[in-house]
């Protein structure tokens, strides 16, 4: 919703003091300029470059090609695959194909990036290289805003941990884990 997949059918979703659900179907495209998605299964273009399948999403707002190369160079080297750009997905491990897709959210220096379960499809050392370069994002400024079931990724990072139940909060953690009393 927070995208605006979805519309809420009741209350709001307030995105940077804009009511996503009563955006005009038209407008969309102007909110989703402001956010990054990280998706679990990645979305990759297949046939594209690992440089290429980042390039795209500065493309489809043309933005001019020099700008394009240059921010696209320095995403890669933020998730450090500047190495790979000639490469193409199938080419890639699961957690650099992951990399790819989080420097293709992050390209267009969003304020917001959403992460679903960005490490569901990873094994335990490369989840845990997934998060170190969320946090260097975090660190340089984007709000992240991430869903996982991951046990020892929630207790590892400590961060806020706001806890669901059928769409409803039943919790909101500081610092959070994920134990025995947030399950």
């Amino acid at each position: 919703m927070l995208y605006r997949e979805e519309k809420p059918t009741s209350g709001q979703i307030i995105v940077g003091g804009v009511d996503v659900g009563r955006l005009r179907n038209g407008k969309v495209y102007k909110i989703r300029r402001k956010i990054g998605v990280v998706f679990q299964d990645f979305k990759l273009l297949p046939k594209s470059t690992v440089y290429e399948n980042v390039a795209f999403a500065l493309e489809i707002f043309g933005v001019p090609k020099d700008e394009i190369h240059s921010k696209v160079i320095k995403v890669l080297e933020l998730v450090g695959l500047k190495d790979k750009i000639r490469s193409y997905p199938a080419q890639l491990s699961g957690g650099e194909q992951q990399r790819v897709a989080i420097a293709r959210a992050i390209v267009n220096g969003p304020k917001l990036l959403i992460c679903d379960e960005p490490t569901g499809n990873l094994d335990p050392k490369t989840s845990m290289e997934i998060m170190s370069v969320l946090e260097e994002i975090n660190k340089l400024g984007t709000t992240i805003i991430m869903v996982t079931h991951d046990i020892d990724i929630v207790n590892e990072m400590k961060k806020r941990v706001i806890v669901l139940d059928s769409g409803r909060m039943i919790n909101d953690y500081a610092e959070g884990t994920y134990t025995n009393e947030n399950n």
